[in-house]
């Protein structure tokens, strides 16, 4: 094993600590999947929060890594895809929870929807293993184009560079969405087979604002109904603007400011009157705090 290799298991045992990561497999998929392959080149571009003058002023910004050592991307940090548009690669420790809710198995066939430059998808490719599949998506050419070079070797993997909006990956047995939706579009929840998962960001966000913020939602699909739950924690998501309405949006807005996230419990599909057990209502599908109902 050589420094850097030892450097990526180091990476690995930090982040089923800090993420209290269940799945041994998403350890060793982190520990494997070399992340620098997705980046640019460096000196990279890492974000941070903390001001470097007065640590109780947050100041949001980047920090310039020193020089284009591949350490420097082993660490528990958001790295610049494009820092112009504030677009970086997502926080490892908070993916990894994310991944290990999802319970991606070998052999299962995953939807990934927002590749950015392919690092997750990498991640995910380890996880179903060469017998799997995983169809990605990404709308944003460089970056499409970014990760089918960077994924080449991954026979299981599939980048298609379009929009998500009215793309049909077929069943899928588990979705993982990277950009911030206003709402669950009900054709996705439609694709996984019966016990799939879905994550998916959903975000609120000012006019004319790429980046939104809102919470992450997990859906589950059961023979009968399919369950919803925010998972802890309020999130910063690159907007998906093919995926979002004028009218969920500010629909979501007012949902996040009257809170009770904890409350959702089920993503209703029957046709029904908004009262107060929605959360969220909309034409496409309703949050709801009811339990037991398709």
């Amino acid at each position: 094993m050589d420094a850097l290799q030892r450097l990526r298991a180091w990476y690995a045992e930090e982040l089923q600590l800090v993420a209290n990561l269940q799945s041994e497999a998403l350890v060793a998929a982190f520990a494997a999947v070399p992340r620098e392959r997705f980046l640019d080149g460096g000196p990279w571009q890492i974000w941070t929060t903390v001001s470097p003058r007065d640590p109780f002023q947050p100041q949001a910004g980047y920090r310039t890594t020193p020089d284009a050592n591949p350490a420097h991307v082993y660490h528990n940090v958001a790295i610049a895809l494009d820092a112009g548009r504030r677009l970086n690669t997502g926080q490892p420790a908070t993916v990894a929870a994310w991944l290990d809710w999802l319970a991606v198995e070998p052999g299962m066939t995953v939807y990934h929807v927002g590749t950015g430059s392919g690092y997750y998808t990498a991640i995910l490719a380890h996880l179903v293993g060469p017998h799997g599949r995983i169809v990605g998506v990404e709308v944003d050419p460089p970056l499409a184009r970014r990760a089918q070079a960077a994924l080449a070797e991954y026979r299981q993997v599939t980048v298609v560079e379009r929009s998500a909006a009215g793309f049909d990956p077929g069943a899928v047995d588990a979705i993982f969405v990277s950009a911030g939706l206003t709402h669950p579009p009900a054709a996705w929840v439609d694709h996984l087979r019966a016990g799939g998962r879905m994550l998916l960001p959903l975000t609120f966000s000012l006019e004319g604002s790429a980046i939104g913020g809102g919470g992450v939602l997990a859906i589950q699909r059961h023979a009968t109904q399919t369950e919803a739950r925010f998972l802890p924690g309020p999130v910063l998501f690159y907007s998906a603007a093919d995926l979002r309405t004028a009218e969920a949006n500010r629909r979501l807005g007012h949902a996040f400011a009257r809170g009770r996230t904890e409350t959702v419990r089920s993503f209703r599909r029957s046709d029904h009157a908004e009262d107060d057990t929605c959360w969220l209502h909309l034409p496409d599908g309703c949050l709801s705090t009811r339990v037991g109902e398709a």
